[in-house]
This record gives structure tokens, sequence and C-alpha cells, in this order.
């Protein structure tokens, strides 16, 4: 699914905090997948050619017609219908995509619209015999309407839906959802947001044989119930997480990547992944050993805890070959936590396969340091790395500020020559929302860095560890 922040038409909230309500509905928001038809898309027309009048399109195969109904906005395909018997027929057998986004004219819907929306997706998806290609359905308080809810589930699974974003607005949260999605054998992805899951006897019918992609946002689930959804989608490559469990127990032989953003879990037990590629914002915890990770992002503060398991968590992944951590904001003193990491010993085993580590939310503090130090001390594969400063109003350190502690690192221990990149300060305080988006593209070798280095670029790095030939390109 293509995606972007589906909810744009206001101004952007410059930070999320998820532990107020209308944030965590723009952040859960902004983790959707977007529909795969758009409103505001562009048209135009070739000049020049034939005289005007000729129609062109009828000559078109009822393949291709059907492609390009099927890539139109729910109404606007529906008016295709009236053009011709040619066409009707055309409409009828095009998978359609039903975003129920696109039935306002205005961005973020309220309470009001619930009545309209509702009728309109209800007499949309009994029209139509499907297949549909996708249903993004977002706007409603589905508490008022969980009848319509049931049916709607009802035709998607005989319709033979791929795609389906379901979200209710928050207010209330505990509306509990139908058995009947947990059935619908046809979905490749599936994101759910601000619901309560159904008991256990209420999932022991699930099977998702062809599902690629689940999404939890915001749902009121027990751990039990995620592991039993991940072991009933034999398929499953992407797993993306945000809420609060207790623990999280992955058993998948098909599962590439999992992220767990602006969560509360506790512990992650991965029992069985072989394929298991990419984790993300994830806590130091004790783990098992994964071979097949090659691109980790994790959350430490470097703190007494976090000191004592970052060196044995890393153990667990001998094969990361990308570590992306963000440093959190740590309370203990800073000399104490600084003398840990000078006496922590060679972590050489942890480190020989690390080849690109970037460190964001980086305040310049001493314990940091010394754990770069160490680390540069002892990565001796390392080819680059990058440091993203915290918020300026956060740290009272100015970008020049922060490249001068960086520069005066002793770089004369360090294991292997490399370039340091200082990207100076970006985004608010504790750094910028992680979306599901990037994490998920098996195009992007490296979703979790910040910048890509390019090593055929002309521009030489600056500073006191120069490479020349290394060119650094900011990730969007």
């Amino acid at each position: 699914m293509a995606r972007r922040p589906p909810f744009s038409d206001g101004p952007p909230v410059p930070v999320f905090d998820v532990r107020d309500p209308e944030h965590l509905v723009l952040y859960v928001s902004s983790c959707l997948p977007d529909p795969p038809v758009s409103t505001t898309a562009r048209f135009s027309a070739r000049r020049g050619g034939a005289a005007g009048g000729v129609d062109r399109i009828s000559g078109l195969s009822d393949g291709l017609l059907r492609d390009i109904v099927s890539r139109l906005p729910f109404k606007d395909a529906a008016r295709t219908a009236v053009l011709a018997t040619r066409w009707r027929r055309v409409w009828l057998e095009a998978p359609l995509a039903v975003a129920d986004a696109h039935l306002l004219d205005h961005w973020p819907p309220v309470s009001a619209d619930a009545p309209a929306v509702t009728a309109a997706v209800s007499s949309a998806l009994a029209t139509h015999p499907g297949p549909f290609r996708c249903a993004h359905l977002v706007s409603t308080w589905m508490d008022a309407y969980q009848p319509q809810l049931r049916r709607w589930l009802g035709l998607l699974a005989a319709k033979g839906v791929q795609e389906l974003v379901l979200v209710n607005r928050p207010s209330p949260r505990v509306v509990p959802l139908p058995d009947t999605l947990f059935r619908i054998a046809t979905l490749t992805c599936l994101y759910i947001g601000f619901w309560k899951f159904p008991d256990a006897a209420g999932l022991r019918g699930a099977s998702f044989p062809n599902l690629r992609e689940l999404g939890i946002c915001s749902v009121a689930v027990e751990d039990r119930d995620i592991d039993s959804l991940v072991a009933r989608s034999p398929l499953l490559q992407i797993l993306n997480f945000q809420g609060s469990v207790k623990e999280l127990r992955l058993v998948s032989r098909s599962l590439r990547c999992v992220q767990i953003c602006a969560s509360v879990v506790e512990s992650i037990a991965v029992v069985n992944a072989p394929r298991l590629e990419r984790l993300a914002r994830i806590e130091p915890s004790a783990s098992i050993i994964l071979t097949s990770v090659k691109r980790l992002s994790l959350t430490a503060c470097f703190g007494a805890t976090d000191a004592v398991m970052v060196p044995a968590f890393l153990k667990c992944f001998p094969n990361v070959e990308a570590l992306n951590i963000m440093s959190a904001k740590c309370d203990e003193p800073a000399g104490k936590l600084m003398k840990f990491w000078q006496e922590v010993g060679p972590i050489v085993s942890v480190l020989m396969r690390i080849k690109v580590l970037t460190i964001s939310e980086f305040r310049g503090e001493q314990h940091e340091l010394a754990f770069a130090q160490l680390f540069f001390e002892n990565a001796r594969v390392l080819k680059f790395a990058a440091i993203t400063s915290a918020n300026t109003r956060v740290t009272g350190i100015s970008d020049k500020q922060m490249s001068s502690i960086l520069q005066k690192m002793d770089n004369s221990r360090w294991a292997s020559k490399f370039p340091l990149v200082d990207l100076g300060a970006h985004g608010p305080e504790g750094g910028e929302p992680w979306l599901f988006e990037r994490g998920a593209d098996f195009s992007d070798d490296d979703p979790f860095a910040p910048v890509k280095f390019i090593e055929s670029g002309p521009a030489p790095m600056t500073g006191k560890n120069k490479t020349v030939g290394i060119r650094v390109v900011h990730c969007a």
C-alpha cells in the first residue's frame, strides 16, 4: 500500500504526545497506509494529435478499462457506470477501493458526519459485487453503528477485500471488534485502530492465510491475542504495533520486520522467527540469539540498567550491520555513568559486523560521549557514523558547540577509519515520530538511518576524521 498521512488538510502537529488523546489520534492517523486512490490527482491532456471529439477511450480493451476504473475514487468510478452499457459492465467487474474520507468535503470528521458517511459506505459495499481491492474506513464513531459494522465486514468478507484499514473514532475506545473480521481470508494487509479485541473464544476460528502486513494501533488487547494472530498468519512479513502489552512473543517463519512505536512493551521474546531482519524502536531487554537481524533500531538512555543491558542485548544480534540508537534522557549522575562505560571493557564480539552507526537525540553528555568512544574503539569494520543532536531548546547547546564537542573526541584509538558526520539538530523535542512506512520499505536497505552514505559521491567529508569520496544524502 502507498502511504502518507491521510489527515493532512490541517496544520501538522510539530510534536506528538501520545498521552494526549488528540495527539494520539493524529499519530495513529499518520501511521496508517493511505488509500491506493486519491481525490487530488491531477490529469493532463496531451496537446495536438487528431481532431477533438474522437472517442479513443472506448477503443481500449475491457481489461485496461477495468484497471483505469479501479484507480478512481469510488464515487468517480460509480459515475462511469452511467456512460453506457459497456461502462456499467466494466464498473461491475473492476476491483474498487472504498475510502470513507473521500465521502467528506472536510477533515477531520465530526460526529455529525457519521450518519451520512455510514449510509454512503453501506450503499457502496452493497451496490458493487466486488471484489474490493481496498476498504479504508476511518471516519465513523462506530459505537453507535455496530450493526452496520458487522454488516460491512460480512460484505467485505464475501466480496474478497484485500486491504483493510479499520479505525474507530476513539470515543469511546472500548467498541469490540466483530469476530467476522478475523475470518476474512482474502486480506493481504490489515490495520486496526482504537478497538477492543474479542475474547479468546472469538479468535478461535481466526485465519489470515494471505495476510502479509498487520498494524495494531491503540487496541485493547491481551498479549496472547497478538501471539495467536501472528501464528494464524503464515505469510505475515510485517508486524507494526502501537499500544501497550506486557509481553510480545514472536513465533513466525515468515516475519521479516517488527516495529514497535510509541508503545509500552515490557519484554519481547523472539521464540522462532528465522527470517526476521528488522527490529525498530525496541528497548534493551533479554532475548535469544537472532542471527537473521541485519537492521536494528533501539532506544536506550545509557543509565545504570540500560548500560548493563546494551552490550548484552547487542550480543543477541551477532550479524547486525546497521545500528540506529535513539538516546533517551537519563537522570542519573553523569560521572557515575561515564565511569561505567569507561570500565565496561572491550565488546569487540558485539561489534564485529556493524558497518553503519547512527545516534539520534544526542545531547553531548559525558556518558553519551563515553559510550560513543567505547563503540568507536571496538567497531573494527565500521564504515560510516552519524550523530543527530537533540533540539537545541532542550540541550541549550548550539549546533556549532555540538560540532566542537564531537571534534574533540579522541579518534587516535578508533578501530577503523570512517567519517563521523555531525547532522546537527533536527525536529522537535524527543525527535521526529517514527512512521511505520519507512521501516517496512524493503527497497531501502537501511530504513532506520537518517542519512545515506554514497561512496562514489564527489564531496569530501569535513572534520577531524576526513574521508574523501563520500556523499551524504538526507532521508526524506
